[in-house]
């Protein structure tokens, strides 16, 4: 039984209750299609990212698969040491680096630039080609383009090899010689990627206000100075996200368009960390120094990313958290 002076302190701390998560479930109630829509993603995270978190023990074990994860002994940081004072460190290190900051250099901006132009080109004709060009080589496989990729640079019958000959030059075995790999990596993946990539700068273009090119044009500003002063500035937000999630990648040199251009000829420059772990763990089975090599990588990518998260913070007001 409840005490008539208990009732009122027991309604009223309902009503609170009810009063701090009500907004939440008028928003489910409300929304319920989108949050269901947002579930397969939550799902795919947890499933494929999130749950094979456990495994990353390892690295810290000689792992045993007949024992399995929980019951292989510790080892420490012995696979981390042994990693440090290996002879490829260094070279992994440093190629996989220079590619990461040729990629961040190099290939950032060019879809801004790309946005920008298109976003000045007034015919929707030409607009719409020049989009439809530059989009189609993102929905090329990885294979197909590393594939036209030694097509076009074959010493003997490539397109670019000829051109070479036609000038009076020597042809260059472009997909063999360690110091042209990781500009082909480079320009490769920026013809493939920059349309695509330049989606999201057009898209906040379009959110840019029109009054304030129109009063522009009456002070007598010319179109470069509308760029630089209004479209740029309307878009940097987008810009400072997007390259705060760059650098957080910088290491994170994919493995697959690396490995396929990959060969003993060229292994000296095109020998990153991805390729490394791929012939520690899978060819020799060392799965928990490969673990090792693996999440070294992956916290250097995640101090990189704190960094100049708290960094674009102090300086611009801008960050993802």
């Amino acid at each position: 039984m409840i005490s008539l002076k208990e009732a009122p302190t027991n309604l009223a701390t309902e009503r609170a209750i009810e009063a701090r998560h009500s907004p939440l479930l008028r928003s489910i109630r409300k929304n319920w299609d989108l949050y269901l829509l947002i579930v397969p993603v939550i799902a795919y995270y947890i499933i494929f990212h999130y749950i094979p978190m456990y495994g990353v023990q390892i690295a810290f074990k000689d792992f045993i698969a007949s024992k399995g994860i929980t019951d292989s002994p510790w080892a420490g940081l012995k696979h981390f040491e042994r990693f440090f004072n290996s002879y490829y460190f260094e070279r992994l290190i440093m190629n996989t680096l220079e590619i990461g900051l040729y990629e961040l250099l190099v290939g950032f901006p060019v879809p801004i630039i790309l946005a920008l132009l298109i976003n000045e080109v007034r015919s929707k004709l030409f607009r719409k080609t020049v989009q439809t060009i530059t989009y189609a080589p993102h929905f090329l496989s990885t294979v197909v383009l590393v594939g036209m990729l030694f097509i076009f640079l074959d010493p003997n019958s490539g397109f670019i090899n000829m051109l070479i000959r036609l000038f009076g030059g020597d042809p260059v075995s472009f997909m063999t010689e360690p110091g042209w790999f990781k500009t082909i990596y480079v320009f490769s993946g920026i013809w493939q990627q920059m349309g695509w990539s330049s989606i999201i700068y057009l898209a906040a273009l379009t959110g840019i206000d029109p009054q304030q090119h129109e009063a522009a044009k009456v002070d007598g500003a010319s179109r470069l100075k509308r760029i630089r002063h209004i479209n740029l500035p309307g878009i940097m937000p987008t810009i400072i996200i997007l390259l705060i999630m760059n650098v957080g990648s910088v290491m994170a040199v994919g493995f697959e368009k690396v490995f396929l251009m990959q060969n003993d000829l060229n292994r000296e420059s095109s020998d990153v960390i991805a390729t490394y772990v791929y012939r520690s763990g899978i060819i020799s089975a060392q799965y928990s120094f490969s673990a090792a090599v693996g999440l070294f990588n992956s916290i250097i990518n995640f101090i990189l990313l704190l960094s100049v998260n708290f960094i674009s913070r102090k300086v611009g007001q801008n960050s993802l958290w």
